[in-house]
């Protein structure tokens, strides 16, 4: 298998435990869980973008 499609399911695989992070908003408390879905997405858009700055 191709790295970019180990790459992808890895990222469907955390997007999908990240929902619950989303469900749990409302259980930690709402900023809290907005926060780190925040800082989950720009992880995964930093790695992209340093991804392909190497190309």
């Amino acid at each position: 298998m191709k790295k970019w499609f180990l790459f992808g399911l890895f990222s469907l695989t955390t997007t999908f435990q990240s929902c619950m992070v989303v469900g749990g908003v409302f259980r930690a408390g709402f900023k809290m869980g907005i926060y780190s879905v925040l800082i989950f997405v720009g992880l995964i858009v930093w790695v992209i973008s340093k991804r392909s700055n190497r190309r």
